[in-house]
């Protein structure tokens, strides 16, 4: 088949999913040709039958703010036209699938089919606003498939804007084979020997709750020696800040900034602290279980459908950074039982959402929507 994939390039859940399988699909013998404003930032490098295509915006001087969409809409016309695209798979409901039945309007017969797959916050937040609500709803269901990552993001999907068609809920998946247990080698560059490494990874928006974070490490900390490494920038960096500062933390809060390469630092979590306000699914736990990390986060969204509650982390009310504080202590303080939710969250990731099990739903239903 031939491929083509837009996603937001930044890092974040809907972009790392959208590239991640490109990239399997390229190794399954298909041809992906990724379009977009900047290089996805999880594709590292050029290979056979992998493209990318620049959307180029103009800064026109009639339009107060380039137009994107439009030109996202002609690139998407542009590439399926001449490369005789099969699908357009789009991420995100708003702009990506406005821009795609745009474009296949354009192209003339026989055109792609558009395939949407929603990530969340275009629903919970983007399309939910009633100025976006009639343009989301419409471009959703003008969509010839359409898939969500979590079995509640599907119903939360129909029950906002009535879709009736069918939602096929596939779910987000991992490279178990990069993301896995390490050799914790590198523990030592931010940890003594005797204390524990908790690890937060996001884009530090207000959903993501980066306060309960920080409070949740300082009543662990107060009962066992540990570490706290933030990964991420965003808008919440300073509020991280002055609140670390405001508890005296300053010595056992350690933040990375961005980093393309988490792999290769999750291993070194002990425990891995989520408490978000909503998540449509949680990739970020997801790598973090692959890694043999056990996971602590809210009870809200999709994220009970990736982590086991009382086996390989603990699932909680949200803003509840008592309870989530004293399940972080019960389990850092009993090796054994740290140990049993390590080898737990691993087998989760390897049993159930690895990228060998879950790709292979995304052809089966690309084939079906051709097919019909």
């Amino acid at each position: 088949m031939r491929i083509g994939i837009t996603c937001y390039p930044v890092p974040g859940g809907s972009g790392v999913v959208a590239t991640e399988l490109g990239i399997e699909l390229k190794k399954r013998g298909h041809q992906v040709h990724f379009i977009s404003y900047s290089l996805p930032f999880r594709l590292q490098k050029y290979e056979e039958d992998l493209f990318f295509h620049e959307v180029e915006v103009s800064n026109y001087p009639l339009f107060k703010y380039p137009p994107y969409t439009l030109s996202l809409a002609s690139k998407m016309a542009e590439v399926a036209s001449l490369w005789k695209l099969d699908i357009l798979h789009v991420h995100y409901a708003i702009p990506h699938a406005t821009c795609a039945f745009l474009a296949k309007q354009i192209i003339p017969s026989p055109a792609p089919k558009i395939i949407t797959t929603l990530h969340g916050t275009d629903i919970t937040l983007v399309g939910s606003d009633k100025s976006f609500f009639e343009i989301t709803k419409f471009s959703i269901a003008q969509s010839d498939g359409i898939t969500a990552v979590s079995s509640y993001l599907s119903e939360r999907t129909k029950r906002e804007f009535g879709i009736e068609k069918d939602i096929e809920v596939i779910p987000n998946f991992v490279d178990t084979k990069r993301f896995k247990p390490g050799d914790f080698s590198c523990k030592k560059q931010f940890a003594s020997a005797d204390e524990k490494v908790l690890m937060h990874i996001s884009n530090f928006r207000p959903v993501k709750r980066i306060g309960d974070v920080i409070k949740v490490f300082d009543l662990i900390q107060k009962e066992i020696p540990a570490v706290l490494l933030l990964i991420g920038e965003g808008p919440d960096l300073p509020l991280a800040i002055e609140l670390t500062n405001n508890l005296n933390l300053k010595d056992k809060v350690i933040f990375l900034g961005s980093q393309d390469f988490v792999e290769n630092l999750l291993p070194v979590a002990d425990l891995f602290l989520l408490p978000s306000q909503n998540e449509s699914f949680g990739l970020v736990a997801l790598e973090a279980l692959s890694c043999g990390v056990p996971v602590i986060a809210t009870n809200t969204g999709g994220l009970p459908e990736v982590v086991e509650n009382e086996k390989c982390g603990y699932l909680t009310n949200l803003g509840d950074v008592e309870f989530m504080a004293e399940k972080g202590i019960e389990l850092l303080r009993d090796e054994d039982k740290l140990q049993k939710f390590k080898e737990c969250a691993r087998k989760t990731a390897l049993e159930k959402l690895d990228s060998q099990i879950i790709v292979p739903l995304y052809e089966k239903f690309y084939k079906k929507i051709l097919e019909k």
